[in-house]
């Protein structure tokens, strides 16, 4: 019996898009006004800490569309825990696993693949994952080649847009191929 495929996701970028053009909130999205307890990360005291911002944006439609794409759903963000308080409610969700980065929260590393990398394939445990990120590089794609033995989709989404149904569409494509691969004949 096989499993579905992880979705790992990102907040600051996909779901919270922090870089508009405009920098006002996006239409459809709801602004969410932090209080001050939340702003301290759980990646507080790293080399690079990351103080959360006072407000989020958010489209409560997302927590729907990411439960009906095929995938077991897992948060791969700095917030860590905390997104299920922060996050997951607005959006609808329920509370998620997530992955804790420990030692390596926003640790950079000098080959220049991403942080969450190492991590994201050690949780993964040999299943097959679809990362959404507004970070990930092409160092990136050729580290998870090289070390994880199954599918993965790297997919990046634009920090001034957020998820967009071209998104939404990649990823049922990647989790129904996956499920066609998985299912014996």
């Amino acid at each position: 019996m096989s499993r579905r495929p992880l979705l790992f996701l990102d907040i600051d970028g996909p779901l919270n898009p922090y870089a508009t053009l405009s920098g006002t909130c996006p239409e459809n999205y709801t602004t969410v006004y932090l209080p001050p307890e939340a702003h301290i990360s759980s990646a507080a005291g790293t080399p690079r800490a990351y103080r959360r911002p006072e407000t989020v944006w958010l489209n409560p439609s997302h927590g729907k569309t990411l439960l009906t794409l095929g995938f077991e759903l897992c948060w791969a963000s700095a917030w860590m825990s905390d997104a299920n308080r922060w996050i997951g409610p607005v959006l609808g969700l329920p509370p998620l696993q997530f992955v804790d980065f420990g030692d390596k929260v926003l640790c950079e590393r000098p080959d220049g693949v991403h942080w969450k990398s190492d991590p994201l394939v050690a949780y993964a445990d040999g299943r097959p994952f679809a990362w959404v990120d507004d970070e990930q590089t092409d160092s990136d794609h050729t580290h998870i080649a090289t070390i994880h033995p199954v599918q993965a989709l790297l997919h990046h989404v634009n920090p001034r847009i957020g998820l967009q149904q071209n998104d939404f569409t990649a990823l049922t494509r990647f989790a129904a191929a996956v499920t066609r691969t998985e299912t014996p004949s």
